[in-house]
């Protein structure tokens, strides 16, 4: 693991996913100011992590804040960190941001473009998680987070592949949380709904008919996620385990035919 990753220490310490930009960069804001110690990944965004860095850690110097590149479609790589994982100090929570989408009707997949999908949104979770949680179990406490997604939980065209790899997160935290609960770990996942981040930017002609079909009118901030987050890293969350978490303006809680 490079230095930076290793100048952080204290029980105290999350890892976050895809913390550069975006969703991950709030999630990674709201943990330093919740009091956390920060190491995040990214894949591509040197300048923006680097930045990122730099402005966390002068607006709370008692804080130790790291990036490190790392691909997570590529399996040696992330082999690799997780080795270098085991062999460190731990963390005590883990949040897994980053996600790849893949959009395309479910009988016309393409199964490559699917199973790359899948590996960076599920296996690198799944191999990630077997890393961190063991020292956690050690600890008796720990903290797991994933991102997923409302598109796993209400059915829409066009989402079959990454609602699928949204879908095994779920199935496989849920399962996490109830063989991990008696040692003081959690596991939860939070469902986002439409996030304005700009991986939205492709459906900026869609935006208001979008919006009109969110009961609150709006999409996301990344703080609405973020905070959620940082909140489910924290003691007050101790006793919630194993659940799914939509934040989605109550998108998920409303029926999809419209009168009017």
């Amino acid at each position: 693991m490079s230095a930076g990753v290793d100048r952080v220490g204290s029980n105290r310490r999350v890892l976050v996913t895809g913390g550069a930009s975006g969703l991950g960069a709030a999630i990674v804001r709201a943990l330093a100011a919740a009091g956390h110690d920060v190491a995040f990944t990214y894949r591509s965004s040197a300048e923006a992590a680097e930045r990122l860095v730099a402005e966390l850690s002068a607006a709370h110097t008692d804080r130790a804040i790291a990036a490190q590149a790392l691909d997570l479609a590529d399996r040696a790589a992330v082999e690799a960190f997780c080795e270098e994982i085991e062999a460190g100090e731990g963390f005590h929570g883990f949040v897994h941001n980053a996600g790849q989408s893949y959009d395309a009707l479910a009988a016309m997949l393409d199964q490559d473009r699917a199973e790359a999908a899948m590996q960076v949104n599920f296996w690198s979770l799944t191999r990630l998680a077997k890393s961190l949680v063991r020292s956690m179990i050690r600890a008796r406490a720990g903290r797991i987070v994933a991102i997923g997604s409302v598109a796993a939980l209400q059915a829409n065209p066009g989402n079959a592949a990454y609602a699928a790899t949204k879908g095994a997160l779920i199935a496989y935290c849920r399962t996490l949380a109830v063989e991990s609960a008696k040692r003081g770990v959690t596991v939860n996942v939070i469902a986002p709904g439409f996030i304005d981040t700009g991986m939205m930017a492709p459906y900026a002609a869609y935006r208001a008919t979008m919006e009109r079909q969110i009961p609150a009118g709006r999409f996301a901030r990344p703080e609405d996620v973020a905070a959620l987050a940082a909140f489910l890293m924290g003691d007050g969350a101790a006793y919630i385990t194993g659940a799914v978490l939509p934040v989605d303006g109550g998108l998920t809680a409303m029926m999809g035919v419209h009168r009017s």
